[in-house]
């Protein structure tokens, strides 16, 4: 399958999120923005150590990347959650199976609903005064007992072109919603390690990492039983 035009991806940069990843859905496996398998399969690695759970959810799962790697890791059928119709639309085809629900990941329909909870390359379209709203609404979706899974790659330092090159992309995207609406947000250097801990601890969650060799490392945060 084709990656999308230059053009797809401009008109893409200028819409909203969900109206961009609507427009991108059809072709979004095709481009480097999908979770690379290495990360799924790390993930499963480390998430290996901590049992098996019963029913899992994918949050923000755009065309379902992580439900496969759900379904090996739980009993039940995967749930996978996002706002963009066009993307649900290509996770439906790829994994029928699925419990496929359209809602802001800010505002989680679900109460003491899943085991284990997933998100994959996602942060970055929270702004940092919207991760306590998502933090409350992953804590109140898990059952007591239950955990967030959220891996993190390893960040480039100031020596590496990588880190230059996302600091310039965010540099650019703030230019851009400070002239044009609707915004658009996505941002690779607004959650480090340290805040994002900070704002689960808030969110009462019980914070743990697990080294994921070669990829980074993954925050494992678990809702405290009872």
């Amino acid at each position: 399958m084709n990656g999308p035009t230059l053009r797809e991806l401009a008109v893409q940069g200028l819409s909203s999120v969900e109206r961009g990843y609507d427009l991108l859905a059809p072709k979004f496996d095709a481009t480097p923005f999908r979770t690379p398998d290495q990360i799924l399969a790390a993930t499963a690695d480390a998430l290996g150590t901590h049992g098996r759970f019963e029913r899992g959810l994918d949050l923000c799962t755009g065309t379902g990347a992580g439900l496969g790697f759900l379904a090996d890791l739980t009993t039940a059928p995967p749930t996978g959650v996002d706002f963009s119709a066009g993307m649900l639309a290509q996770a439906r085809k790829a994994h029928p199976d699925a419990d496929l629900v359209r809602a802001d990941a800010r505002a989680l329909p679900f109460d003491a609903a899943y085991d284990l909870v997933v998100s994959f390359g996602a942060l970055g379209h929270f702004l940092p005064e919207e991760r306590p709203a998502l933090f409350d609404g992953i804590h109140r979706a898990l059952r007591p007992g239950g955990v967030f899974a959220l891996p993190l790659g390893r960040a480039p330092k100031p020596t590496h072109p990588a880190y230059w090159l996302l600091s310039g992309f965010d540099l650019v995207m703030r230019a851009r919603n400070a002239v044009w609406r609707p915004k658009f947000v996505m941002y690779y250097r607004t959650h480090p390690w340290s805040a994002l801990c900070a704002d689960l601890t808030a969110a009462g969650f019980v914070v743990e990492t697990t080294p994921m060799p070669g990829v980074g490392e993954l925050i494992v945060a678990r809702r405290p039983p009872g």
